[in-house]
């Protein structure tokens, strides 16, 4: 009979914060509670697409609406975000 409750299973389950199957319940991941009730962004969050496509047709508008550095936009566009 396997066990579920030693183990590597375990080990992993105990990693992502999930309990095991009780009966027909599941439990959910863990969650920390808030210290203050304020969620904090995240300092070096990853810009969205929209806002690296946005920054990348301003810098195609700065180059005079020159076809061929589509790329080359979106990459600085994509780096001056992730500095911010």
């Amino acid at each position: 009979m396997l066990s579920t409750t030693t183990g590597p299973y375990m080990s992993f389950m105990k990693l992502i914060g999930r309990k095991t199957v009780k009966g027909a319940r599941v439990s959910a991941p863990k969650v920390k509670a808030a210290t203050n009730g304020k969620v904090a962004a995240a300092p070096n969050s990853d810009p969205t697409h929209d806002e690296i496509a946005a920054r990348a047709y301003e810098l195609y508008l700065a180059r005079g609406s020159l076809d061929g550095y589509s790329e080359e936009d979106w990459l600085l566009a994509e780096a001056e975000l992730r500095r911010k």
